[in-house]
């Protein structure tokens, strides 16, 4: 028998993604940064960015990037535990466990690497993983790549998390994982009980902040600031540069020993040459413009609220309450995708997000706000968002 040719296979499996509306292709924009963009050459609002705050084109971090490009080099040139730890990088990570209120803190190329890096470095064989069931996809496969024991508890029940910590074995390391502000619906991880249940079961909570950090909280420092809750020696948090603070890079900041542990143990960050001084510059910048300038919390707390006010009033279904993140329910995939489509023909960029970003039957439009919107743009997307779902007939 002839054996079917391993292109002729992979142009099967996408056939199949297409019919079931769950094929992907790039869009290119004109620029990353800024509430409008070109999309193929048309003017559009852009609704579909997590540059939360508006930072990525503020010019200090652009300055920030030139200088130290200038005067340290373009790379690193190699990995951190060789010679590739600058003083940019440690400089960073002071601020960071500042900023965080931690101990100590480490720096890695991406938040994707972030997660990878301590889920993968704490846990192994023989220790037991409790995960929320809608965590973003960098800590599922982190859980896999661990090797330890991983049990999904319904998303948001403390009392699934503490049934399923119950059952851990005595001996071992014990992880409950979940994002700080989920990335798909744009709720809050019920962080109160969950502190309090790995500090009961003798676990360490690992809380992905990449949505909250510059965002929520009072003083922009994320999830725990907004509950009220000050960093404790059981929790790790991750964060990242590439949302709300306009740059690239992730982040970890905890106890010491969490810290030490990872510089030991984190393979994303021991094998991989270290992020240029320009990507720790820019960073660095960010972190000090969440306190100089906090107008840009307010404003984006206005907008949002002007815009679920604007979206109720239309009769839609929001999964979120508050926050930036305002993700618009459909169902289907192809509906979903035909949502989109509406709306960027209409001016306004918001992709359709599809499994397996989502569950099965949750495919939904995402919008996003950033304090680089105005009232205006608001009103324009209800309108655009009115007009399309009258199109479709959702």
């Amino acid at each position: 028998m002839t054996p079917v040719h391993p292109l002729e296979l992979l142009e099967h499996r996408l056939g199949r993604r297409r019919q079931q509306g769950l094929a992907r292709r790039m869009v290119c924009v004109g620029h990353a940064t800024g509430p409008r963009v070109k999309v193929e050459g048309h003017d559009c609002l852009l609704m579909a960015s997590n540059d939360y705050l508006g930072l990525a084109s503020h010019p200090r971090l652009a300055e920030a990037a030139l200088e130290a490009s200038l005067t340290c080099g373009t790379g690193a040139g190699a990995s951190r535990l060789v010679s590739g730890t600058l003083e940019a990088h440690q400089d960073l990570e002071r601020a960071i466990a500042a900023f965080k209120e931690t101990e100590a803190a480490l720096f890695f190329s991406t938040g994707y690497m972030a997660n990878l890096g301590v889920i993968s470095a704490l846990a192994g064989p023989g220790d037991y993983i409790v995960s929320d069931q809608l965590n973003h996809a960098s800590l599922i496969d982190a859980c896999r790549l661990s090797r330890a024991t991983v049990k999904v508890y319904a998303h948001g029940d403390v009392a699934a998390a503490a049934h399923l910590l119950g059952e851990a074995p005595p001996e071992g390391l014990k992880l409950i994982v979940t994002d700080g502000v989920f990335s798909m619906d744009g709720d809050l991880a019920p962080l109160p009980g969950l502190l309090a249940l790995a500090a009961e079961a003798g676990a360490l909570l690992v809380v992905d902040d990449a949505h909250a950090t510059g965002v929520w909280g009072a003083r922009g420092r994320g999830s725990l600031e907004h509950f009220g809750l000050n960093p404790t020696p059981e929790a790790v948090l991750v964060g990242t540069f590439s949302k709300a603070l306009g740059g690239l890079g992730g982040f970890v900041a905890a106890s010491a020993t969490v810290i030490e542990a990872l510089v030991n143990l984190a393979r994303p960050f021991l094998y991989t040459t270290a992020p240029p001084p320009s990507q720790a510059a820019v960073a660095l910048a960010g972190l000090a413009l969440v306190d100089e300038e906090p107008w840009r919390r307010d404003k984006l707390r206005q907008l949002c609220g002007h815009f679920r006010d604007q979206l109720s009033g239309l009769g839609l279904r929001l999964l979120s309450q508050e926050g930036a993140i305002i993700p618009l329910l459909v169902g289907g995939a192809n509906e979903s995708l035909a949502m989109g489509q509406a709306l960027l023909r209409r001016g306004v960029m918001a992709p359709a997000i599809r499994p397996p970003t989502v569950p099965e039957g949750t495919s939904r439009i995402r919008l996003t706000v950033t304090a680089g919107h105005e009232m205006a743009d608001m009103d324009q997307a209800a309108q655009a968002i009115a007009a399309a779902t009258q199109e479709v007939g959702l």
